[in-house]
């Protein structure tokens, strides 16, 4: 997660392509706004470029018992991301971007180093 953000944060494509599976699988729910699905390691990268306007407010996170990213501005998430990684890659991230599921989350008041969101599952 840590090279992830830095890499999404400075822009660094090929720094993302070395973090990721070559055969990496990156799925978004967007709700009503849409959904996006990408595989392989430089299109998800090229996907992650994108995030970087967002990498600024992430947070690292335990999202449903592994690693993750929330990104959050003014105590509001913005979005929430899951990493599954094999063999120090990454092989699946889930991405959760619904406005409407993340409006009901208030994070103002926790320590997003050890925010747990496994209840976004229902």
């Amino acid at each position: 997660m840590d090279a992830f953000l830095a890499a999404a944060r400075g822009g660094d494509f090929e720094a993302l392509v070395s973090v990721l599976d070559p055969d990496v699988v990156a799925r978004s729910d967007g709700g009503a706004v849409g959904s996006l699905v990408g595989h392989g390691a430089r299109t998800v990268a090229g996907q992650a470029i994108a995030f970087a306007r967002f990498a600024q407010y992430a947070h690292p996170a335990l999202v449903n018992g592994t690693g993750g990213v929330v990104a959050t501005s003014e105590g509001r998430a913005l979005s929430v991301m899951s990493f599954t990684t094999a063999r120090g890659k990454v092989t699946v991230i889930d991405t959760l971007n619904d406005p409407e599921r993340l409006r009901r989350l208030d994070l103002s008041f926790l320590d997003l180093s050890f925010l747990d969101l496994s209840f976004l599952d229902s």
